[in-house]
């Protein structure tokens, strides 16, 4: 073989390398968190130009009443129909207190029961994975698994996939049973703390969680990152309350109303934070959430960013 024709061979490997190397595009996810499926013009704009490939949506709650009995809450309705050519993963958000409750060993099969219902009855597509959301503690951690593990068990007869959340403070625990989790990457302050200008997310807190945390977490990850804002109201320095609307809360004299949000560069200092702790997390990229709020706080370019970055 002469020189020019090895010369041709080599750089054709390296290229070849170069292409086998390049990370895949992460997968683009949102979060879908209202009691009313019905998507603007501006959301279906969103869905389309940013390419999202799924929606994490919240179907309903399930919440303890004063005798004990757990029940579901704020039930979602569908005002539109589920676009096409997104998956839809039905999302359930369980409070603590259903956890701390005795009994209700037939929670995992209602759930699944009422969810699949649900899909039968509004035509939404058979789901391939449905998700449970809880902000479970130390002392309810062995019954929350307990749940898992038999919703798991019924979804998997189904070919369901069982995901679930993860916040940054539980990664000090064993991986729950599940097939996936998504690492909520956002809540890292305290949001009635006057002082805390980063409530919602701040890079730093992210890498203090992290660095003393073994990247060999023994569960799938997916990474969720937040969009959203806080309008909070302080009393002087004392926390008052979330405004959702402008008249939710009483506003008097000396009161301070105070934005919380993340930039688009914590963000993704975030990312990249997640990014060198375990580069797989970021394989799927879910934004917390699609509302018309949230879509027209940043320019295109800014969302693009986060899921391409």
């Amino acid at each position: 073989m002469t020189r020019k024709l090895i010369t041709i061979a080599v750089c054709l490997l390296l290229l070849t390398g170069c292409q086998t190397a390049k990370k895949q595009p992460s997968k683009r996810s949102m979060y879908y968190w209202s009691t009313t499926f019905k998507l603007s013009t501006n959301q279906q704009h969103f869905l389309k130009t940013q390419h999202i490939s799924r929606l994490y949506v919240r179907f309903f709650d399930v919440v303890t009443e004063p005798d004990g009995t757990l029940m579901p809450n704020a039930t979602i309705s569908f005002a539109s129909p589920f676009p096409d050519k997104v998956e839809l993963i039905p999302t359930i958000f369980i409070t603590n207190d259903c956890m701390k409750q005795p009994g209700n060993t037939d929670l995992a099969e209602k759930i699944l029961r009422r969810t699949l219902q649900m899909c039968e009855t509004h035509d939404l597509p058979h789901p391939k994975e449905i998700q449970i959301d809880c902000d479970w503690t130390l002392s309810t951690r062995k019954r929350y698994y307990a749940f898992l593990a038999q919703l798991q068990q019924l979804a998997r007869a189904k070919n369901i996939c069982l995901s679930t959340t993860i916040r940054l403070h539980q990664l000090t625990q064993p991986a729950p049973p599940a097939d996936k989790g998504v690492l909520m990457v956002y809540n890292t302050g305290d949001i009635t703390r006057f002082d805390e200008a980063k409530p919602i997310l701040n890079a730093d807190s992210v890498a203090s969680y992290l660095s003393r945390r073994k990247p060999a977490y023994d569960l799938q990850l997916s990474a969720a990152y937040p969009i959203f804002s806080w309008r909070v109201l302080f009393r002087g320095t004392r926390y008052v309350g979330i405004m959702h609307s402008d008249d939710e809360l009483p506003v008097i004299a000396g009161d301070t109303i105070v934005t919380r949000q993340p930039t688009i560069d914590e963000i993704l200092r975030a990312k990249d934070i997640v990014e060198r702790w375990k580069a797989s997390a970021n394989n799927e990229v879910i934004l917390f959430d699609l509302s018309s709020n949230n879509i027209t706080k940043h320019n295109k370019s800014d969302y693009e960013k986060i899921f391409s970055h």
